[in-house]
């Protein structure tokens, strides 16, 4: 069944139409939220959430963008929400320690194994996801998809709702700032 087809089924309510869709982009879309939030639970509840609003809204898809695209965008968009909802709560949670309200603010820092990282790589693989992790936005964004996920410039435009150059420009500045961060933890961890 082709895209279009897959659509036109989807936007009739197909129940098999969505276990197609489900089927094709599952490992790409739970790999997409496993990058941006670095745990497997987070990223398997987002990936729901992402198949959720594909069915919901699939009615008002009007094809500006290939079907792929589209579904990297909700899962972008969702596993950002979810990271920015972490963040208030963690906020939160440190603000209500320093009023006294008897709740102490513990941050765990997240464990993360990328399940396709050997085990002796590990520690690098949380290396890097934590450089990664602490880029900007936008550059997190792009860096992800065309790194991790392995989408070209256009299709990560399409995503970002921006040009090639400005994905190229945050890919430099994502680099840039990657080897920076990266030559300081090792300079400071690994110093003779």
């Amino acid at each position: 069944m082709s895209d279009r087809e897959l659509i036109l089924s989807l936007q009739k309510g197909s129940e098999s139409a969505f276990r197609q869709l489900v089927e094709s982009y599952q490992n790409q879309v739970y790999n997409t939220c496993l990058g941006y939030l670095q745990n497997e639970e987070d990223a398997e509840e987002t990936a729901q959430d992402v198949f959720i609003e594909v069915y919901r809204s699939i009615k008002s898809f009007r094809g500006d963008a290939k079907l792929s695209t589209w579904i990297y965008r909700i899962a972008t968009t969702k596993s950002l929400e979810l990271i920015r909802k972490q963040k208030r709560q963690k906020r939160f949670a440190f603000l209500q320690s320093l009023s006294g309200n008897g709740k102490e603010f513990t941050q765990t820092p997240a464990s993360f194994d990328h399940p396709g990282v050997q085990l002796e790589n590990k520690e690098n693989a949380r290396v890097l996801f934590k450089a990664i992790k602490g880029l900007p936005e936008n550059q997190k964004v792009a860096f992800t998809l065309h790194k991790i996920e392995g989408l070209p410039y256009q299709e990560i435009a399409d995503v970002l709702k921006t040009s090639i150059s400005s994905v190229e420009s945050l890919m430099f500045r994502a680099r840039k700032n990657l080897q920076k961060s990266l030559r300081n933890y090792y300079e400071k961890n690994f110093k003779d």
